[in-house]
Order: structure tokens, then sequence, then C-alpha cells
């Protein structure tokens, strides 16, 4: 049986519930979709269950092939981290790194301390944006080694945090948006007449959650911070962009401030968890710590 089930199989099972399509998955994996498809039809006959339900429009996980994916995921999480030490022992640089941030920092605020770190060693960088509940759940689920995000609820179990200054953010909407010829924008009354635009909670276990956004009112959910942004300059909707990302666009008059909205400040806090601090991953927190984003 171990013969039959490769470790590569379990990497594309886990790339195809991730990335949500075989198509997206090949793509990822630099692989084409036909290779995917035929590895796990495959697979399926090496095991003799079905691993996907091919009954509906999309193709998805039978009880087995969940089964599969979550013991599979595990083994491929213990299969990193036995690298990540084997290599800090060896060299004390990690050979990667993945930083997760939260999508209301931009992502080229990075791009200094990636640069000076290129400079002292060779070790691979990962920048990865998060929403909400997902940042804190890379970082607990070992998805990220450093998490740059607001100061949560709760701080969980073997996480150092440290804070480093705050951002700020303010409701907005296109100029020419209707919402700007209401007396009074932003009573709750007044923005559920209007689309709220969302960046979706990256989580994939924990529970979503959603900010400024009321049960009754409309609403369209992106993938991602700068999709948010996108949406809102369109006209498609109002909500809530960092200040800091959106000036060029108010200045430029691509964006116009909601009569009446303030600058709400947001703390802001690098994380990391305690065990295996190599020397890339506690040079970024000094960094950090330091220079702040």
């Amino acid at each position: 049986m171990s013969q039959l089930l490769s470790f590569e199989a379990l990497v594309v099972l886990d790339a195809i519930d991730r990335r949500g399509s075989f198509a997206a998955a090949a793509e990822e994996l630099n692989r084409a979709p036909s290779s995917l498809s035929y590895q796990v039809q495959k697979l399926e006959q090496d095991l003799d269950l079905m691993i996907f339900d091919r009954s509906g429009h999309r193709a998805s996980f039978t009880k087995a092939g969940q089964l599969l994916l979550d013991r599979g995921r595990m083994l491929i999480h213990a299969a990193e981290e036995i690298v990540a030490d084997a290599n800090v022992l060896a060299h004390g640089w990690e050979l990667d790194l993945t930083i997760a941030f939260d999508g209301l920092i931009c992502a080229s605020e990075l791009f200094p301390m990636v640069e000076l770190l290129g400079k002292k060693s060779k070790t691979r960088v990962k920048l990865q944006e998060e929403i909400l509940a997902g940042c804190w759940e890379a970082l607990t689920q070992d998805r990220a080694d450093i998490l740059i995000a607001p100061m949560p609820m709760v701080v969980p179990s073997e996480v150092k945090i440290e804070a480093i200054g705050k951002i700020d953010s303010i409701w907005v909407a296109a100029p020419e948006h209707p919402i700007h010829s209401e007396p009074e924008p932003l009573l709750p009354e007044t923005r559920a007449k209007y689309r709220g635009i969302a960046a979706a909670d990256t989580a994939r276990q924990a529970p979503p959650l959603s900010h400024n956004l009321l049960d009754e009112q409309p609403r369209l959910t992106v993938s991602c911070m700068s999709a948010k942004k996108d949406a809102i300059v369109a006209g498609l909707g109002i909500g809530t962009l960092p200040t800091k990302m959106i000036k060029p666009l108010i200045e430029s008059g691509a964006l116009k401030v909601i009569h009446g909205a303030e600058e709400s400040g947001i703390e802001l806090v690098i994380a990391w968890r305690r065990n295996r601090m190599g020397k890339a991953k506690s040079w970024c927190v000094n960094y950090l710590k330091k220079h702040g984003v």
C-alpha cells in the first residue's frame, strides 16, 4: 500500500483542494491538467476507491478522499518540518521562509526587507497575503513562519507577539457613487442600501469573519484587498480601505472619502512561533521590530 500512495499524490490532492479545481492546481504545480487527472484516476484504480465524486458540476472529495487529504496533509507538514529543522541544524539559515501579512498591508512594504535579507542569505522568501481569521490560522497551522497582522482578541499559545505600530483605514466610495448624496451616509440604515465590498476571509478551517458589513446589506466578496480596492474604484460599492494604500487615489480623484468618515487606527503586530528560530526568521523579526511596515 505504501508504494501505491506516493508523497507526490498527496501534494496533488492538497493543491486541488486549496486551489479549488484541477486546472488551478495544475497551474500551481506547473503540470498539465490532463496529467493531474490521469494521476488521480490511476491512484483511484491502485487504491480501489473513489477519491472524487464527479456526479455534480464540479468534482468534490468523497469521504474516503477527504480522509486521504486530511491525513496526507499531516504527512506533508511533517515532511516540511523535517526539511526545515535539518536545514537550520546544518546551515543556520532556513531554506524557505513564509511571511504572511494581513491584506491591510501592501506587499511592497516588505520589499526592502526581502532585498536586504537576500544580501545575507539564499533563503527563499514567500510573501503570503491573508485576510482576517486566515492570518492567525496560517501561523498556528504552520503555513507561515512570521505574521504581520492586527492585534488579535486572544493571543494563541506558543506565539510571541510584538507591537510595531498602527495602520489607519477610512470609508470611501467612487466619486460618482450615490452614497455621497446622502445627508448621513454612514448611518447603518443608510449603508444598508448600498453594496458593501469585502475581501474574503482566507481561513480554511476557522469560522470566517467579516468587518463593517451589515446582515441585510448587499455585498460583493472578492479574493484580496487589491481586488476590493479595484471594485470600490469601479463604483460597485462602498467599503473601508487603508489610508496609506489609497492616498494617491484620493489625491487623483479616483476615490472619495465618504462624508463624516474618520480614520480608525488598527494596532499592528508581528507574531511568530517560538520553535525553530533559524537565522532568517530571527533576522526578519528583528528587522520588523526596528523598521515596522
